[in-house]
């Protein structure tokens, strides 16, 4: 799940990096989301991820996991 502007990237590259890579970028948040990648201003998204304990991650932190 991707949510907020990004610096580094356009959503749509950053929805086929996680395909290309096995995952799925959903449009909404569950129990089942591994992570959430946030930009700025997030917003509800966000929220929501924390609140059902989803592991949040910036771009940079998702630039790591994919190396």
């Amino acid at each position: 799940m991707v949510t907020g502007t990004l610096k580094n990237y356009k959503r749509e590259e950053m929805e086929e990096k996680i395909a290309a890579l096995g995952g799925r970028a959903a449009s909404s948040v569950s129990k089942k989301t591994d992570y959430v990648v946030a930009g700025e201003s997030p917003g509800s998204k966000l929220d929501k991820a924390r609140k059902l304990g989803v592991k949040v991650i910036g771009e940079e932190e998702f630039d790591k996991l994919i190396r």
